[in-house]
């Protein structure tokens, strides 16, 4: 063990290791950001990175889906004359179709990239409506209290109690006989709508217990004593602590919302054909798999578990990253 040995007149003070170790680490993070941090711990966690590589490459498939049809020569939508067999079956994986046909004898690897589009679409979008409202509704309930707080946690109740799924399936059987509100037909919007819409309340109540302990602290009472609006106070120096948290929740609701589109559409009440969807894909495929046409389940199955199991072991890594408790000097 070396140690740093300092002359002071004619004496020597010899300075420990554990001092010298403790000092490194305290200039290492001198000027650092939570998030910078929380970066830094996330970098050291493998498993993340390989998840996030997953995701840029799901993400890179869905925008070069174009790509895909070019190559292979088939449109996402094109019947194929040879995409069936004789006894008008799908074709299994060959150097013509290299992951089969679907029911229709189309291509099941470019419908699959396009299915990723709508998955991922969903996905992102849902959860910002989600992330937005509830983060918004759950400023209001935690600063203002008392009326305010009961009518609207009450009404978090409500929605959370009320089945997602049976809303959903009412919603889109009124949707397809006439548009809602004159122009939201059945499909995507419905979808997103659904998602969003009972989504908030869960993101509403995270924000409104985070919020009623925030709104005790010193500098919220410096600033409501220096003359500042509640809203300035809530979105000025009550949001930026809710960031940390708002950010892990949004990485754990992403995967749960690209299941809960997948399930609507395997439900028939989701994304329409003849856009490719990977729920509604392994729907139809389902009644298939006994005839012998294993391709046309497990492809987009595995797709939508690999998108999935990324997306939910990266949002580990990044609840990891930013707990406290961390590493501080990583």
């Amino acid at each position: 063990m070396t140690y740093d040995v300092q002359a002071v007149g004619e004496s020597q003070e010899v300075v420990e290791p554990t001092e010298v170790t403790a000092a490194a680490a305290q200039k290492a993070i001198e000027g650092k950001s939570p998030l910078v941090l929380a970066w830094r711990r996330l970098r050291r966690d493998r498993a993340a990175m390989i998840s996030l590589g997953v995701i840029a490459l799901i993400v890179a498939c869905a925008i070069g889906a174009p790509v895909f049809a070019t190559i292979t020569g088939h449109g996402v939508n094109e019947l194929l004359p040879n995409g069936k067999n004789a006894s008008g079956q799908p074709v299994g994986p060959s150097s013509s179709f290299w992951l089969g046909t679907d029911e229709s004898g189309r291509d099941l690897l470019v419908r699959i990239a396009y299915g990723a589009r709508v998955s991922l679409f969903v996905g992102v979008v849902a959860t910002a409506v989600t992330v937005a409202g509830g983060t918004v509704i759950g400023l209001a309930a935690g600063y203002f209290g008392g009326l305010v707080d009961s009518l609207l946690g009450r009404f978090m109740d409500w929605l959370l109690a009320v089945p997602f799924l049976l809303f959903a399936i009412c919603l889109f059987s009124v949707a397809v006989q006439k548009p809602l509100f004159g122009f939201i037909g059945a499909g995507l919007p419905i979808v997103i709508i659904v998602l969003g819409f009972f989504g908030w309340a869960t993101t509403g109540r995270l924000v409104r217990g985070q919020v009623l302990s925030i709104k005790e602290k010193e500098y919220i009472e410096a600033a409501r004593a220096l003359g500042a609006g509640p809203w300035r106070i809530m979105f000025i120096d009550i949001l930026p602590n809710l960031l940390a948290p708002l950010i892990v929740y949004a990485t754990l609701l992403i995967p749960a919302t690209i299941v809960g589109e997948a399930s609507l559409s395997f439900l028939g009440v989701g994304v329409q054909p003849p856009t490719a969807d990977w729920g509604q894909m392994i729907s139809v495929a389902s009644g298939y798999f006994l005839y012998g046409s294993w391709w046309f389940l497990v492809f987009p199955s595995a797709a939508l578990l690999i998108t999935t199991l990324a997306f939910n072991i990266f949002g580990d890594g990044v609840r990891d990253a930013f707990d406290p408790r961390g590493d501080l000097y990583a």
